[in-house]
Protein backbone atom coordinates (compact mmCIF):
# COMPACT_ATOMS: atom_id res chain seq x y z
CA UNK A 1 0.00 0.00 0.00
CA UNK A 2 1.27 3.51 -0.76
CA UNK A 3 2.53 5.49 2.19
CA UNK A 4 0.28 8.37 1.17
CA UNK A 5 -2.64 6.25 2.38
CA UNK A 6 -1.17 4.30 5.27
CA UNK A 7 0.63 7.27 6.84
CA UNK A 8 -2.57 9.27 7.12
CA UNK A 9 -2.40 10.56 10.73
CA UNK A 10 -6.13 10.12 11.35
CA UNK A 11 -6.05 6.55 10.09
CA UNK A 12 -2.99 5.85 12.23
CA UNK A 13 -4.84 7.04 15.33
CA UNK A 14 -7.70 4.63 14.67
CA UNK A 15 -5.43 1.66 13.90
CA UNK A 16 -3.28 2.40 16.95
CA UNK A 17 -6.38 2.55 19.14
CA UNK A 18 -7.40 -0.92 17.93
CA UNK A 19 -3.88 -2.32 18.32
CA UNK A 20 -4.77 -4.96 20.95
CA UNK A 21 -6.78 -6.63 18.17
CA UNK A 22 -6.14 -7.37 14.51
CA UNK A 23 -7.29 -4.44 12.35
CA UNK A 24 -6.98 -3.90 8.61
CA UNK A 25 -7.93 -1.32 6.02
CA UNK A 26 -10.34 -3.17 3.74
CA UNK A 27 -12.27 -2.97 0.50
CA UNK A 28 -12.46 0.06 -1.74
CA UNK A 29 -9.64 1.99 -0.10
CA UNK A 30 -7.21 -0.87 -0.76
CA UNK A 31 -8.55 -1.48 -4.25
CA UNK A 32 -8.28 2.16 -5.32
CA UNK A 33 -4.91 2.73 -3.67
CA UNK A 34 -3.38 -0.22 -5.51
CA UNK A 35 -4.83 1.06 -8.79
CA UNK A 36 -3.44 4.54 -8.15
CA UNK A 37 -6.94 6.02 -8.00
CA UNK A 38 -8.34 8.45 -5.43
CA UNK A 39 -9.13 7.02 -2.00
CA UNK A 40 -12.14 8.57 -0.35
CA UNK A 41 -13.72 6.74 2.58
CA UNK A 42 -11.54 4.30 4.48
CA UNK A 43 -13.18 1.25 6.04
CA UNK A 44 -11.53 -0.95 8.65
CA UNK A 45 -12.16 -4.60 9.50
CA UNK A 46 -11.16 -5.84 12.94
CA UNK A 47 -11.30 -8.84 15.24
CA UNK A 48 -12.48 -6.52 18.03
CA UNK A 49 -16.14 -6.81 18.97
CA UNK A 50 -18.26 -3.65 18.64
CA UNK A 51 -18.22 -2.89 22.38
CA UNK A 52 -14.45 -3.35 22.42
CA UNK A 53 -14.06 -1.03 19.41
CA UNK A 54 -16.11 1.66 21.15
CA UNK A 55 -14.19 1.34 24.42
CA UNK A 56 -10.78 1.39 22.72
CA UNK A 57 -11.70 4.39 20.58
CA UNK A 58 -12.92 6.41 23.55
CA UNK A 59 -9.86 5.48 25.58
CA UNK A 60 -7.76 6.94 22.77
CA UNK A 61 -9.74 10.17 22.83
CA UNK A 62 -11.73 9.37 19.70
CA UNK A 63 -15.48 9.58 19.20
CA UNK A 64 -17.32 6.27 18.71
CA UNK A 65 -20.81 6.20 17.17
CA UNK A 66 -22.78 2.90 17.11
CA UNK A 67 -24.08 3.37 13.57
CA UNK A 68 -24.63 -0.36 13.04
CA UNK A 69 -23.48 -2.03 16.23
CA UNK A 70 -25.93 -4.93 15.87
CA UNK A 71 -24.20 -5.77 12.57
CA UNK A 72 -20.73 -5.09 13.93
CA UNK A 73 -20.15 -1.53 12.72
CA UNK A 74 -18.93 1.36 14.86
CA UNK A 75 -18.10 4.68 13.22
CA UNK A 76 -14.93 6.04 14.77
CA UNK A 77 -14.31 9.75 14.23
CA UNK A 78 -10.71 10.97 14.11
CA UNK A 79 -9.74 14.47 13.05
CA UNK A 80 -13.37 15.10 12.15
CA UNK A 81 -13.35 12.22 9.65
CA UNK A 82 -15.49 9.08 9.97
CA UNK A 83 -13.94 5.62 9.71
CA UNK A 84 -16.35 2.68 9.63
CA UNK A 85 -14.88 -0.08 11.80
CA UNK A 86 -16.62 -3.44 11.42
CA UNK A 87 -16.00 -6.68 13.25
CA UNK A 88 -15.04 -9.73 11.17
CA UNK A 89 -18.30 -11.50 10.25
CA UNK A 90 -19.61 -14.64 8.68
CA UNK A 91 -23.07 -15.21 7.25
CA UNK A 92 -25.36 -17.57 9.12
CA UNK A 93 -28.44 -17.05 6.93
CA UNK A 94 -29.18 -14.71 4.04
CA UNK A 95 -32.52 -13.23 3.01
CA UNK A 96 -31.95 -11.20 -0.13
CA UNK A 97 -30.47 -7.90 1.03
CA UNK A 98 -30.66 -8.95 4.68
CA UNK A 99 -28.51 -11.50 6.46
CA UNK A 100 -28.08 -13.03 9.89
CA UNK A 101 -24.40 -12.68 10.72
CA UNK A 102 -22.15 -13.96 13.46
CA UNK A 103 -18.98 -12.25 14.60
CA UNK A 104 -15.75 -14.03 13.77
CA UNK A 105 -12.06 -13.98 14.62
CA UNK A 106 -11.15 -15.29 11.17
CA UNK A 107 -10.26 -12.82 8.43
CA UNK A 108 -10.83 -15.47 5.76
CA UNK A 109 -14.44 -15.90 6.92
CA UNK A 110 -14.92 -12.16 6.63
CA UNK A 111 -13.48 -12.20 3.10
CA UNK A 112 -15.72 -15.09 2.05
CA UNK A 113 -18.90 -13.04 2.55
CA UNK A 114 -17.78 -10.12 0.37
CA UNK A 115 -18.99 -9.65 -3.18
CA UNK A 116 -15.96 -9.35 -5.48
CA UNK A 117 -12.37 -10.49 -5.05
CA UNK A 118 -11.03 -6.98 -5.67
CA UNK A 119 -13.14 -5.81 -2.72
CA UNK A 120 -11.81 -8.54 -0.43
CA UNK A 121 -8.32 -7.09 -0.09
CA UNK A 122 -6.97 -6.15 3.35
CA UNK A 123 -4.04 -3.93 4.28
CA UNK A 124 -2.22 -4.29 7.60
CA UNK A 125 -0.90 -1.27 9.46
CA UNK A 126 2.57 -1.71 7.96
CA UNK A 127 1.12 -1.61 4.43
CA UNK A 128 1.27 -5.33 3.68
CA UNK A 129 -1.68 -6.45 1.55
CA UNK A 130 -3.44 -9.66 2.52
CA UNK A 131 -5.39 -11.40 -0.23
CA UNK A 132 -7.48 -14.31 1.11
CA UNK A 133 -9.81 -14.45 -1.92
CA UNK A 134 -7.29 -14.20 -4.76
CA UNK A 135 -8.21 -10.65 -5.67
CA UNK A 136 -4.78 -9.27 -6.61
CA UNK A 137 -4.52 -11.09 -9.97
CA UNK A 138 -8.05 -9.99 -10.78
CA UNK A 139 -7.26 -6.40 -9.82
CA UNK A 140 -4.17 -6.30 -12.01
CA UNK A 141 -6.11 -7.86 -14.90
CA UNK A 142 -9.00 -5.41 -14.36
CA UNK A 143 -11.31 -8.41 -14.04
CA UNK A 144 -14.36 -8.31 -11.76
CA UNK A 145 -14.91 -11.75 -10.25
CA UNK A 146 -17.25 -12.92 -7.52
CA UNK A 147 -15.79 -14.30 -4.30
CA UNK A 148 -16.35 -18.07 -4.32
CA UNK A 149 -19.46 -19.41 -6.06
CA UNK A 150 -21.05 -16.69 -8.25
CA UNK A 151 -24.50 -18.28 -7.95
CA UNK A 152 -24.30 -18.25 -4.16
CA UNK A 153 -23.13 -14.63 -4.05
CA UNK A 154 -25.93 -13.52 -6.36
CA UNK A 155 -28.74 -15.38 -4.64
CA UNK A 156 -27.63 -13.84 -1.35
CA UNK A 157 -28.44 -10.46 -2.88
CA UNK A 158 -29.72 -10.11 -6.45
CA UNK A 159 -28.63 -6.48 -6.53
CA UNK A 160 -25.10 -7.86 -6.89
CA UNK A 161 -25.94 -8.53 -10.54
CA UNK A 162 -26.09 -4.81 -11.22
CA UNK A 163 -23.13 -4.19 -8.95
CA UNK A 164 -21.13 -6.63 -11.09
CA UNK A 165 -21.82 -4.64 -14.25
CA UNK A 166 -21.26 -1.35 -12.47
CA UNK A 167 -17.86 -2.50 -11.23
CA UNK A 168 -17.02 -3.81 -14.69
CA UNK A 169 -17.87 -0.38 -16.12
CA UNK A 170 -15.76 1.37 -13.49
CA UNK A 171 -12.82 -1.00 -13.01
CA UNK A 172 -13.04 -3.66 -15.69
CA UNK A 173 -11.39 -3.92 -19.07
CA UNK A 174 -13.37 -4.39 -22.27
CA UNK A 175 -13.40 -8.05 -23.24
CA UNK A 176 -12.09 -9.15 -19.83
CA UNK A 177 -15.40 -9.91 -18.09
CA UNK A 178 -15.32 -13.14 -16.09
CA UNK A 179 -17.27 -15.85 -18.01
CA UNK A 180 -18.47 -17.58 -14.84
CA UNK A 181 -19.80 -14.31 -13.47
CA UNK A 182 -21.58 -13.48 -16.73
CA UNK A 183 -23.18 -16.91 -16.87
CA UNK A 184 -24.41 -16.60 -13.29
CA UNK A 185 -25.84 -13.13 -13.97
CA UNK A 186 -27.71 -14.50 -16.98
CA UNK A 187 -29.11 -17.41 -14.95
CA UNK A 188 -30.39 -15.15 -12.22
CA UNK A 189 -31.40 -12.05 -14.21
CA UNK A 190 -35.03 -12.61 -13.27
CA UNK A 191 -34.10 -12.18 -9.62
CA UNK A 192 -33.81 -8.44 -10.19
CA UNK A 193 -37.60 -8.35 -10.20
CA UNK A 194 -37.34 -8.82 -6.42
CA UNK A 195 -35.25 -5.65 -6.06
CA UNK A 196 -36.92 -2.28 -5.58
CA UNK A 197 -36.89 0.04 -8.55
CA UNK A 198 -35.27 2.71 -6.38
CA UNK A 199 -32.24 0.50 -5.78
CA UNK A 200 -32.05 -0.48 -9.43
CA UNK A 201 -32.15 3.19 -10.34
CA UNK A 202 -29.34 4.02 -7.93
CA UNK A 203 -27.10 1.35 -9.45
CA UNK A 204 -27.90 2.38 -13.03
CA UNK A 205 -27.07 6.02 -12.29
CA UNK A 206 -23.64 5.01 -10.99
CA UNK A 207 -23.04 2.60 -13.86
CA UNK A 208 -23.91 5.14 -16.55
CA UNK A 209 -21.66 7.75 -14.89
CA UNK A 210 -18.56 5.63 -15.60
CA UNK A 211 -16.10 7.00 -18.16
CA UNK A 212 -17.26 4.45 -20.75
CA UNK A 213 -20.08 2.15 -19.67
CA UNK A 214 -20.87 0.87 -23.18
CA UNK A 215 -19.16 -2.54 -22.81
CA UNK A 216 -20.90 -3.20 -19.50
CA UNK A 217 -24.30 -2.28 -20.92
CA UNK A 218 -23.66 -4.46 -23.98
CA UNK A 219 -22.97 -7.39 -21.66
CA UNK A 220 -26.10 -6.57 -19.69
CA UNK A 221 -28.08 -6.82 -22.92
CA UNK A 222 -26.46 -10.10 -23.93
CA UNK A 223 -27.18 -11.70 -20.56
CA UNK A 224 -30.80 -10.52 -20.43
CA UNK A 225 -30.13 -8.25 -17.46
CA UNK A 226 -30.80 -5.00 -19.31
CA UNK A 227 -34.28 -6.11 -20.34
CA UNK A 228 -35.21 -6.68 -16.69
CA UNK A 229 -33.50 -3.60 -15.28
CA UNK A 230 -34.58 -1.18 -18.01
CA UNK A 231 -37.27 -2.60 -20.35
CA UNK A 232 -36.96 -1.53 -23.97
CA UNK A 233 -33.38 -0.27 -23.62
CA UNK A 234 -30.90 -0.98 -26.42
CA UNK A 235 -27.16 -1.05 -25.84
CA UNK A 236 -26.20 0.07 -29.34
CA UNK A 237 -27.49 3.56 -28.65
CA UNK A 238 -25.05 4.03 -25.78
CA UNK A 239 -22.09 2.71 -27.73
CA UNK A 240 -22.83 5.18 -30.51
CA UNK A 241 -23.13 8.04 -28.05
CA UNK A 242 -19.81 7.26 -26.36
CA UNK A 243 -18.20 6.99 -29.80
CA UNK A 244 -19.55 10.42 -30.72
CA UNK A 245 -18.51 12.17 -27.50
CA UNK A 246 -14.72 12.39 -28.10
CA UNK A 247 -15.09 13.49 -31.74
CA UNK A 248 -16.13 16.71 -33.37
CA UNK A 249 -19.39 16.79 -31.46
CA UNK A 250 -18.01 17.08 -27.94
CA UNK A 251 -15.76 20.01 -26.94
CA UNK A 252 -12.38 18.84 -25.68
CA UNK A 253 -11.80 21.19 -22.77
CA UNK A 254 -10.95 19.42 -19.48
CA UNK A 255 -14.13 20.81 -17.94
CA UNK A 256 -16.30 19.35 -20.68
CA UNK A 257 -14.57 15.98 -20.49
CA UNK A 258 -15.07 15.84 -16.73
CA UNK A 259 -18.73 16.76 -17.07
CA UNK A 260 -19.19 14.16 -19.80
CA UNK A 261 -18.09 11.37 -17.49
CA UNK A 262 -20.81 12.30 -15.03
CA UNK A 263 -23.57 12.80 -17.60
CA UNK A 264 -25.65 9.74 -16.81
CA UNK A 265 -28.94 11.38 -17.93
CA UNK A 266 -27.63 11.77 -21.47
CA UNK A 267 -26.37 8.17 -21.50
CA UNK A 268 -29.75 7.01 -20.18
CA UNK A 269 -31.58 8.86 -22.95
CA UNK A 270 -29.39 7.16 -25.55
CA UNK A 271 -30.68 3.74 -24.44
CA UNK A 272 -34.20 4.51 -25.64
CA UNK A 273 -35.96 2.72 -22.78
CA UNK A 274 -39.74 2.37 -22.82
CA UNK A 275 -40.29 4.36 -19.61
CA UNK A 276 -37.03 5.12 -17.83
CA UNK A 277 -38.76 7.37 -15.30
CA UNK A 278 -40.88 4.49 -13.98
CA UNK A 279 -38.25 1.77 -14.39
CA UNK A 280 -35.63 3.67 -12.39
CA UNK A 281 -37.94 5.75 -10.19
CA UNK A 282 -36.53 8.99 -11.48
CA UNK A 283 -37.37 12.17 -9.63
CA UNK A 284 -39.66 14.70 -11.30
CA UNK A 285 -36.64 16.78 -12.24
CA UNK A 286 -34.78 13.80 -13.69
CA UNK A 287 -37.85 12.71 -15.66
CA UNK A 288 -38.21 16.23 -17.05
CA UNK A 289 -34.60 16.11 -18.26
CA UNK A 290 -35.34 12.87 -20.14
CA UNK A 291 -38.31 14.56 -21.83
CA UNK A 292 -36.20 17.57 -22.78
CA UNK A 293 -33.49 15.38 -24.29
CA UNK A 294 -36.14 13.90 -26.59
CA UNK A 295 -37.27 17.37 -27.70
CA UNK A 296 -38.17 17.80 -31.35
CA UNK A 297 -37.57 20.79 -33.61
CA UNK A 298 -34.35 22.37 -34.79
CA UNK A 299 -31.39 22.77 -32.48
CA UNK A 300 -31.98 26.50 -32.61
CA UNK A 301 -35.53 26.04 -31.32
CA UNK A 302 -34.32 23.66 -28.60
CA UNK A 303 -31.69 26.18 -27.52
CA UNK A 304 -34.21 29.03 -27.48
CA UNK A 305 -36.72 27.07 -25.40
CA UNK A 306 -34.45 24.97 -23.17
CA UNK A 307 -31.13 26.80 -23.05
CA UNK A 308 -27.66 26.32 -24.48
CA UNK A 309 -26.52 23.49 -22.19
CA UNK A 310 -29.53 21.29 -22.92
CA UNK A 311 -29.33 21.99 -26.65
CA UNK A 312 -25.69 20.89 -26.71
CA UNK A 313 -26.73 17.61 -25.11
CA UNK A 314 -29.51 17.15 -27.64
CA UNK A 315 -26.98 17.81 -30.42
CA UNK A 316 -24.65 15.11 -29.08
CA UNK A 317 -27.55 12.68 -28.75
CA UNK A 318 -28.77 13.35 -32.28
CA UNK A 319 -25.27 13.02 -33.73
CA UNK A 320 -24.92 9.62 -32.05
CA UNK A 321 -28.07 8.57 -33.91
CA UNK A 322 -26.65 9.56 -37.28
CA UNK A 323 -27.87 13.14 -37.64
CA UNK A 324 -25.61 15.50 -39.58
CA UNK A 325 -24.89 18.69 -37.65
CA UNK A 326 -24.06 21.99 -39.26
CA UNK A 327 -20.41 22.99 -39.06
CA UNK A 328 -21.41 26.02 -37.00
CA UNK A 329 -23.89 24.19 -34.73
CA UNK A 330 -22.27 25.48 -31.56
CA UNK A 331 -22.58 29.08 -32.71
CA UNK A 332 -26.16 28.43 -33.84
CA UNK A 333 -27.07 27.15 -30.40
CA UNK A 334 -25.33 29.95 -28.54
CA UNK A 335 -27.05 32.60 -30.67
CA UNK A 336 -30.51 31.03 -30.31
CA UNK A 337 -30.20 30.60 -26.56
CA UNK A 338 -29.69 34.33 -26.16
CA UNK A 339 -32.78 35.40 -28.10
CA UNK A 340 -35.91 36.92 -26.51
CA UNK A 341 -39.26 37.03 -28.30
CA UNK A 342 -39.97 40.72 -29.02
CA UNK A 343 -43.78 40.65 -28.71
CA UNK A 344 -46.04 40.68 -25.67
CA UNK A 345 -49.80 40.43 -25.35
CA UNK A 346 -50.01 44.21 -25.19
CA UNK A 347 -48.72 44.39 -28.77
CA UNK A 348 -51.78 42.61 -30.15
CA UNK A 349 -54.50 43.81 -27.76
CA UNK A 350 -56.78 45.06 -29.17
CA UNK A 351 -57.87 43.91 -31.72
CA UNK A 352 -57.17 40.37 -30.37
CA UNK A 353 -58.95 39.30 -27.20
CA UNK A 354 -59.20 36.15 -25.05
CA UNK A 355 -57.87 32.88 -26.55
CA UNK A 356 -57.06 34.66 -29.79
CA UNK A 357 -54.17 36.45 -28.05
CA UNK A 358 -52.39 33.24 -27.17
CA UNK A 359 -53.09 31.71 -30.58
CA UNK A 360 -51.69 34.76 -32.33
CA UNK A 361 -48.56 35.00 -30.19
CA UNK A 362 -47.78 31.31 -30.66
CA UNK A 363 -48.05 31.65 -34.43
CA UNK A 364 -45.86 34.74 -34.42
CA UNK A 365 -43.24 33.06 -32.26
CA UNK A 366 -43.14 30.04 -34.58
CA UNK A 367 -42.63 32.34 -37.58
CA UNK A 368 -39.92 34.26 -35.73
CA UNK A 369 -38.03 31.06 -34.88
CA UNK A 370 -38.35 29.81 -38.47
CA UNK A 371 -36.91 33.10 -39.72
CA UNK A 372 -33.80 32.53 -37.64
CA UNK A 373 -35.04 35.06 -35.07
CA UNK A 374 -34.74 37.82 -37.69
CA UNK A 375 -38.37 38.74 -38.53
CA UNK A 376 -38.98 42.31 -37.25
CA UNK A 377 -41.73 43.18 -34.82
CA UNK A 378 -44.12 44.77 -37.36
CA UNK A 379 -44.13 41.58 -39.43
CA UNK A 380 -44.65 39.48 -36.32
CA UNK A 381 -47.66 41.58 -35.34
CA UNK A 382 -49.19 40.99 -38.76
CA UNK A 383 -48.68 37.22 -38.37
CA UNK A 384 -50.20 37.29 -34.88
CA UNK A 385 -53.23 39.27 -35.96
CA UNK A 386 -53.89 37.01 -38.92
CA UNK A 387 -53.54 33.82 -36.85
CA UNK A 388 -55.54 35.21 -33.93
CA UNK A 389 -58.45 36.15 -36.13
CA UNK A 390 -58.51 32.69 -37.73
CA UNK A 391 -60.91 30.32 -35.97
Amino acid sequence: MPASVMDDPDLRRVLDALAPHAAYVVGGAVRNALLGEPVDDIDIATAARPDQTSALARAAGLKAVPTGAEHGTITVVAGGRPFEVTTFRRDVETFGRRAVVAFSDDLSEDAARRDFTMNALYAAGDGRVIDPAGGLPDLHARRVRFVGDPDARITEDFLRILRFFRFHARYGRDGAADPAALAACARHAGGLARISRERIGAEMRKLLAAADPSDAVRLMEETGVLAVALPGARAAGLAALVAAEPGAVCPRTPEDISAKKKDWPLRLASLGADDAAAALRLSKGEARVQEELRAGGTLAEVAYRLGEARARQVAILRASRGADLRADWREEIAFAAGQRFPLTAADVMPPLQGPAVGRGLRAAEAAWIESGFLMPAPGLIDVALLAGETT
